[in-house]
């Protein structure tokens, strides 16, 4: 199993815990708001929101995929990081075994915010990622938190 890992930082105006907030704790029911094309809805299958839990994402329309399954591997609303693993769906394409996602909100001196945001895609075997995939997979990040800036600035 290889590993491909690649890193995206985005600036906001938006305060840190405000974008926190809608990105990851509000995330399962602002995301399919904002960006319904994108993603129908979350379903949880197992746990509080916290460490371990279970949900399925339901893409919309917009989307080549069906779902996908992933888990909640840490939380830290005080330091505003977040991780959790795709670990079943066809958005692992049959060549992922999962990725994994490592996000973190940093404050700004302006008031704002940059999210960082790594992903780790974990492949079967030898198989390789091309270039075009991780270019649409940063895209797709970029858009998605994008838009719930617009929503939290017009809904400020």
């Amino acid at each position: 199993m290889g590993a491909i890992t690649y890193d995206i930082e985005i600036p906001s105006s938006i305060p840190a815990t405000k974008m926190f907030k809608a990105v990851v704790l509000d995330a399962d029911t602002l995301i399919p708001k904002v960006m319904p094309q994108a993603i129908k809805s979350v379903e949880v299958l197992e746990g509080d929101g916290g460490v371990g839990t279970v949900k399925i994402i339901h893409f919309g329309e917009g989307s080549q995929y069906k779902s996908a399954k992933h888990r909640v591997d840490a939380l830290d609303t005080e330091n505003l990081t977040h991780s959790y693993t795709i670990v079943e769906g066809d958005a692992l394409a049959g060549v992922l075994e999962s990725i994994t996602y490592h996000v973190k909100i940093v404050p700004t001196e302006d008031g704002g915010c940059i999210c960082k945001n790594r992903s780790i895609y974990h492949t079967k075997g030898n198989v390789e990622i091309n270039e075009e995939k991780i270019k649409e997979g940063k895209e797709k990040a970029m858009q998605m938190f994008k838009a719930i800036e617009a929503y939290l600035q017009a809904n400020a």
